[in-house]
């Protein structure tokens, strides 16, 4: 199997879990090493690979892939850099943050023949993947109104510096954000018109903490709402059509378990926990019924898989820089119309 030379651009968080293990797990891929500005860590955990002192080094080694990993307001300004040098890139969400920016990377990685992909990992949790499996049976009927949540209870700011001052890629819009609104257009395609009310809430606060975005397509409106004071959370995902309901609560154990240390695996990849399953409210055949719907299995992997078939065999980006381009446009929409108190037509 041929071996793609991969490098990160960071080694904190993002890097140790979620790029790393799977780097590890998939055959393709060969992990080179970590741009490491400070701390020199990704050799206490691989020991064979290389802690590149400067962008530059990293770019003039042997390396196919760069995975940019580095706060929001970077990614533009490092993933021009790593295309006009001949790299494959994966950038972390969100993609930009701008959409000028999204569409000039884009054109840029086409000119140049390579692949560009966006890291919306969340396409393969297992409770998306449920609600996506649900979807595409058709036994809702036609979907009519969706509500998807990234909420938690953390009234405490940041102590990632870059999370909360202000700055072109602070705020939750543009991180938990993202997250929604890939799996809202992944599921429905894009709306016709967006409107949007973005805060900040908790005390001390100078980033948006709160948003509430509706997308109006012709025949349905779609819901995408996160906040840091959701201490009893209703279901993260609500999907109603004429025949019937689907209710899941998010559940995936990827990322607290990649947080251990634990390693990913292809078999039995933490499956969700008794009792967290979906409930399906809904007419089929004639019956009502009510039952509780089997989680699927989610698995990062797949996503690295994805990457892998593009490069290799010019397959298609498991997310292409046009989904990224798309997230942008709805983001830009939704600031605009918090600011102006309207919809927003695309």
């Amino acid at each position: 199997m041929r071996k793609i030379k991969t490098a990160l651009l960071s080694y904190g968080m993002s890097g140790k879990v979620f790029h790393a293990p799977f780097l590890e797990l998939h055959p393709g891929f060969e992990l080179m090493g970590a741009w490491e500005r400070s701390n020199k860590l990704i050799q206490l955990d691989y020991p064979n690979v290389k802690s590149y002192p400067t962008f530059e080094a990293l770019l003039e080694d042997d390396i196919e892939l760069v995975i940019v990993n580095t706060p929001t307001a970077t990614h533009f300004e490092f993933t021009k850099k790593a295309l006009l040098a001949g790299k494959h890139l994966i950038v972390e969400k969100a993609f930009t943050t701008t959409v000028a920016e999204a569409v000039e990377l884009k054109i840029l990685a086409e000119s140049k023949n390579l692949k560009l992909s966006v890291f919306q990992n969340r396409r393969w949790d297992s409770d998306f993947k449920t609600v996506k499996s649900i979807g595409s049976k058709g036994v809702l009927g036609d979907i009519v109104e969706a509500e998807f949540h990234f909420d938690r209870y953390n009234p405490n700011l940041s102590p990632k510096l870059h999370k909360e001052t202000v700055n072109s890629g602070s705020g939750v819009l543009k991180d938990l954000g993202p997250h929604l609104i890939d799996q809202a257009l992944h599921l429905f395609g894009m709306p016709k018109s967006v409107y949007a009310d973005i805060r900040s809430i908790r005390d001390n606060s100078l980033v948006d903490d709160y948003i509430d975005l509706l997308l109006y397509y012709p025949n349905l409106r779609v819901r995408l709402k996160s906040g840091f004071f959701i201490r009893e959370a209703i279901p993260a995902y609500c999907i109603h059509g004429k025949k019937g309901s689907f209710l899941k609560q998010r559940g995936d154990l990827q990322e607290d378990a990649l947080k251990l240390s634990e390693k990913p695996n292809l078999q039995s990849w933490k499956p969700e926990a008794e009792g967290n399953e979906g409930i399906l409210h809904t007419e089929i055949n004639g019956a009502i019924i009510r039952e509780k719907v089997q989680t699927q299995l989610g698995n990062y992997y797949d996503y690295f898989e994805g990457v892998y078939q593009s490069i290799a065999f010019d397959a298609m980006e498991p997310v292409s820089a046009q989904d990224g381009v798309n997230v942008m446009r709805i983001i830009e929409a939704a600031l605009q119309s918090s600011d102006q108190k309207k919809a927003i037509d695309l």
